[in-house]
């Protein structure tokens, strides 16, 4: 297993943040290469819901394994080339909210892979991904 973690500050409050980080339809506007994200089973904050994201010609069937709204939300995903969980917390932090997510690869390949994305902030890249969301979070904030 391999670990991931990035923390960014996020000048938005709390609410206003979790709420963006968990609306699926969404989530394209900052994580490279969606293309789609089925309906969920239940709500975004109900353990057990499941959903699946589509990357390109793959997808990342994704479980709720805890859902706390607005301080956490982890899920576990994955496919051959990318597995694991992440796990995302939400802590005031000024008039803003850290964000710290922590990736936890299962297996090798997802290793291999995590540890390409986890390096640099180019877009596409885990924390390229995350200054791309705290933009946008900013922005509805009125925070720009």
């Amino acid at each position: 297993m391999a670990r991931f973690r990035f923390t960014l500050h996020v000048d938005a409050p709390p609410s206003t943040v979790y709420a963006l980080w968990t609306n699926l339809e969404r989530m394209h506007e900052w994580i490279e290469g969606i293309s789609s994200v089925s309906h969920p089973t239940g709500p975004m904050d109900v353990v057990g819901t499941r959903y699946t994201v589509r990357i390109g010609g793959m997808e990342s069937p994704t479980e709720i394994l805890a859902a706390d709204p607005p301080k956490l939300f982890h899920t576990r995903f994955g496919n051959r080339m990318l597995r694991g969980e992440s796990v995302a917390t939400f802590e005031p932090d000024g008039g803003g909210t850290r964000l710290i997510q922590e990736y936890r690869t299962t297996g090798l390949v997802p290793a291999i892979v995590g540890r390409l994305f986890a390096t640099g902030s180019y877009r596409g890249s885990f924390r390229g991904e995350l200054n791309q969301f705290a933009r946008i979070a900013q922005r509805e904030s009125g925070r720009s």
